[in-house]
């Protein structure tokens, strides 16, 4: 039986609370924002919950 390995890229782009929750960042934040109003940039700087679907993904990747 071998031992899981940890998807090193995951673990620099995702945090897992002490409760479990999956924190992600938002996309579309990287260029072409001058079409972009502030506040939808403002918002795309905030650091959301991952959907159920994708912390189970995550979370297998991690080893959790």
């Amino acid at each position: 039986m071998n031992k899981n390995k940890t998807r090193k890229l995951i673990t620099k782009r995702i945090r897992v609370t002490k409760n479990g929750k999956v924190m992600r960042r938002k996309a579309f934040a990287r260029h072409l924002n001058a079409k972009k109003s502030a506040k939808r940039k403002t918002n795309l700087r905030r650091v959301t919950v991952a959907n159920k679907v994708q912390s189970r993904k995550i979370r297998k990747a991690l080893g959790l």
